[in-house]
This record gives C-alpha cells, sequence and structure tokens, in this order.
C-alpha cells in the first residue's frame, strides 16, 4: 500500500489488488469507473460519493483500473486524457480516501460479475452505496450491469446508485467527445467538459539538443507507453513544479519526421525567453491552441524557417509580441 498526498486533510491510500484485508472496515460508499480525464461527469459523481460518505460517516473510495479496459482490448493504441499520476492526483483532490486501483489483466477479465461484487465491493470495501454511470458494466464478458448491482445489493447490504449524465449544451460530456474535441485541436470547447483546460505533465529528460543548435532549445518529455490524443505543433503554457501554467511557449507533439524519426511520440516545448536548467524538473504543459500538423521537411533550412513563424505565431496568439521570435 503506497500513500499519496492529497490537497484535502486526510491521506488518500492507494491500492492495487483484489486479494488482501478490508480497505474500509466501517463501510463505504464507492465509485465505480475508469476515470479517464476526470472530467465534469466523473467529477460530479466523485463529488456525490464524497458527500454520501461524510453524510453516513462512511470512507469515500474510487474503484478503477490500469490499463484502461478499453486499451486492453484494443488492437490499436487507445488514446488516453490523463496519465495514471494525473488521474491519482484528481481522486485525492475529489477527496478520496482509498483509491483501488486494479490491475486490468487476463484475471480481471475472466473475473464475473458475482465474483467482483463479493470480492472487491463487499469482501474489499465494505460497501454500502455503489455509484456507477447508468451505462456501467462490468465482469467476464461484460456480464454485469446496474441491475445486477441491485439485486446483489439487495442480497449483501448494499445500494447501488446510479449518477444521472451530465450535459453541457445540450450533449452528453463524455471522455470519448473530449478526445474528438482535443485531436481537432478544439482546446476551448474541450475545456469546460473537463472543467480545465487540457494538460500533459511529465519529467524533463535529456535530448539530442538539436533544438538548440536551430536556436529553439527545447525541454523533453517522453510519453512513454501513453498514447496522445493531440498530435502537432502548439501554442503552449507552461508549469513547473507546483506552479500553475503560466510561462509561454510553443511546443511539438509528434515522430520528429524531419531530423529522426523517434519509435514513440515525444513532447519537445520551447519557452519562450527562459533561461535556466529544467532538466530533472516536472513539467505542466497547457495546449491552448494548434498551429499546424507536424510535417517533414526537406532540409534543417526549411525547419528553422518554419520554426520562426511557429514561434511567432504562437507569441501572438499567446498574446506576446511576435516579433521578439525574431530576436
Amino acid at each position: 500500500m503506497v500513500a499519496v498526498t492529497r490537497y484535502t486533510r486526510r491521506m488518500m491510500r492507494l491500492s492495487r489488488d483484489v486479494a488482501g484485508p478490508c480497505l474500509a472496515p466501517g463501510g463505504s460508499v464507492v465509485a465505480v469507473g475508469a476515470f479517464d480525464g476526470l472530467h465534469r461527469g466523473h467529477q460530479a459523481l466523485l463529488a456525490e460519493v464524497r458527500e454520501r460518505a461524510g453524510a453516513l460517516g462512511l470512507t469515500p473510495v474510487v474503484v478503477s483500473f490500469e490499463p484502461l479496459p478499453r486499451a486492453f482490448f484494443s488492437p490499436e493504441p487507445v488514446a488516453r486524457l490523463s496519465s495514471v499520476r494525473e488521474k491519482l492526483r484528481g481522486f485525492a483532490a475529489a477527496g478520496m480516501e482509498q483509491v483501488l486501483l486494479l490491475r486490468f489483466n487476463g484475471a480481471l477479465t475472466a473475473m464475473s460479475a458475482e465474483d467482483f461484487v463479493q470480492r472487491v465491493l463487499v469482501d474489499r470495501l465494505a460497501a454500502r452505496e455503489v455509484w456507477v454511470g447508468g451505462d456501467f458494466r462490468f465482469g467476464h464478458k461484460r456480464g454485469g450491469d446496474v441491475a445486477l448491482l441491485e439485486t446483489m445489493g439487495r442480497q449483501l447490504g448494499f445500494s447501488a446508485r446510479t449518477m444521472p449524465a451530465v450535459l453541457l449544451e445540450g450533449a452528453r460530456v463524455s471522455a470519448t467527445r473530449v478526445r474528438m474535441l482535443l485531436a481537432a485541436g478544439e482546446f476551448a470547447g474541450a475545456t469546460p467538459l473537463l472543467g480545465r483546460p487540457f494538460v500533459m505533465e511529465g519529467k524533463v529528460e535529456y535530448g539530442k539538443q538539436l533544438g538548440r543548435q536551430l536556436g529553439y532549445p527545447t525541454a523533453n518529455i517522453h510519453l512513454r507507453d501513453r498514447s496522445s490524443p493531440v498530435h502537432g505543433i502548439f501554442a503552449v503554457r507552461v508549469g513547473l513544479g507546483e506552479s500553475e501554467c503560466s510561462w509561454p511557449g510553443v511546443a511539438s507533439l509528434g515522430v520528429r519526421p524531419t531530423v529522426n524519426e523517434v519509435p514513440e511520440p515525444l513532447l519537445e516545448v520551447h519557452l519562450f525567453d527562459f533561461e535556466g536548467d529544467l532538466y530533472g524538473q516536472r513539467m505542466a504543459v497547457e495546449f491552448v491552441a494548434k498551429l499546424r500538423d507536424e510535417q517533414k521537411f526537406d532540409n534543417l533550412d526549411d525547419l528553422t524557417v518554419q520554426m520562426a513563424k511557429d514561434a511567432r505565431q504562437a507569441r501572438e496568439l499567446l498574446g506576446m509580441n511576435p516579433r521578439l521570435s525574431e530576436a
């Protein structure tokens, strides 16, 4: 069991396994879901769980899965709205006191819905209320649904509750809808659904320093096995450490087709008018506007000319003097 810092009064505890002692001996109110991106629909569900737990004197708990179930079954990479670290920070900020982040693997997919209820919700969490979305499915071959939860709850001493969909401009808030907006570069449209701007975080690592040679030193963040919902060149704002995303910059997220393609997408960020060493620091990158798609140039001179154009456009979009990009 690992402790995770949170911004509320109590410490949030993280567990990974189905088997083990009861995590909430006094009883719990439980939210169950994938929770990718922690959009406004997720936020409403977690807020309800926290409030119900407080009213009943129980422990607020969230059950989630890693990798994401849809990614486990998909033959192609599935774009994620949040990393595991970002998701855990969101749970903490929402006031969850226990997180059961189950390993989504062959053993879990083979577990029947009935076993999941007994072993996870009852034995591991002593659930008194279980909150899910109306389309929630679980267990082997998605054999469990809300009706099964309600039936087993009456037998085992908990109630099953469904959270109404959160609507925005007449349409349901969903991770799929957010992904579509981000892929199209519609960051202003995605922000109300997320309840915040879209941000990607990571640790700055050493690169080949080609950007420095071209006059645009970059901070490099490797996405590892995370598939990004966005690709291209962007105007961004950056936060270092725990600071807010306020430092203006321009970023590339892709495979660097002109200079040596990389096997996995790389996030490269050039901070305007910045001096200092960023290696090893955690960086949060807020995507403000998409400038263009990634493209391959015939030579480095053409690439450098385009980088200057990108910098001017980004400065203008971020409310800076675009002429400074030529200095």
